[in-house]
């Protein structure tokens, strides 16, 4: 699996090349060992859900554990690796008016969307979501099948660490959108990026 080179300035079709910065360069470089190393959980997801449809549907004796199994692994590869998505720049957009603005246009509409809106979010979310994890921590939360998964605290605290991966990507973006408007922090030599107008 190859892994988009952030300080390449890689962007969609139809979206601004953001320059890179020493900072946005290598939080960007975690993120993408972060991602690429948790996308192999994709194949014991897809083993754990075989070894469930085997047993159900062929074997006849299926099985809660392995069912919640499937389900926690999918909700653990899913969330620790929309953050790879954010800085490679591969997740969904839904604005249709974005592309008809110039590239400086579309990075002040990024850096407002990610200063007023997600930044704020995000840390309200997580301010509840890590105590939520702790919490099932505490009480020692398991399945309420009996023949359930224990350690229910393990999916609960991937959430918020998840969307710490998220919001750390959220900045690098904001980081970069900056070094286009503004000039700072200053662009990395070399990022392959057209010069800041």
């Amino acid at each position: 699996m190859s892994v988009p080179d952030s300080s390449a300035g890689h962007a969609p079709a139809g979206g601004p090349v953001l320059p890179t910065n020493r900072l946005s360069h290598r939080l960007d470089g975690a993120i993408l060992w972060i991602g690429q190393a948790v996308s192999w959980l994709w194949l014991a997801t897809l083993a754990v859900v075989l070894a469930n449809v085997v047993n159900r549907f062929i074997l006849g004796r299926g099985s809660i554990a392995v069912e919640e199994l499937a389900w926690h692994l999918f909700g653990a590869t899913m969330i620790l690796t929309l953050a790879y998505a954010v800085v490679s720049d591969d997740h969904v957009r839904v604005d249709v008016l974005r592309e008809k603005f110039s590239p400086r246009a579309q990075a002040w509409i990024e850096l407002l969307g990610i200063v007023l809106l997600a930044l704020p979010i995000l840390t309200l979310m997580l301010d509840a979501l890590y105590a939520y994890g702790y919490r099932a921590f505490e009480r020692g939360e398991h399945s309420q099948a009996p023949s359930g998964l224990p350690y229910r605290f393990i999916i609960k605290t991937l959430i918020p660490i998840g969307l710490t991966l998220v919001a750390i990507a959220l900045a690098s973006r904001a980081l970069r959108c900056a070094t286009l408007l503004f000039g700072f922090p200053r662009r990395l030599e070399g990022d392959g990026s057209p010069p800041t107008r």
